[in-house]
């Protein structure tokens, strides 16, 4: 079984690797996280944008006629 092999300990070059590639893949993360949360405010500040066009239109027509 795999649970019977025992572990080599860790080099320090091992572990100082392991933790700079630890921050990287967090920073990846953040930036994913960072790209999503920018794209949905653009789509909303774009829906909004979008639906008071069509209210004023439409306000305008009710005047108009």
């Amino acid at each position: 079984m795999i649970r019977d092999r025992k572990r080599l300990p860790t080099t320090a070059a091992e572990r100082e690797a392991h933790k700079v590639f630890k921050a990287v893949s967090a920073k990846e993360a953040m930036t994913d996280y960072a790209k999503a949360q920018k794209a949905f405010h653009d789509n909303r500040e774009r829906l909004k944008a979008e639906r008071l066009a069509r209210e004023a239109e439409a306000a305008n027509r009710t005047k108009a006629g």
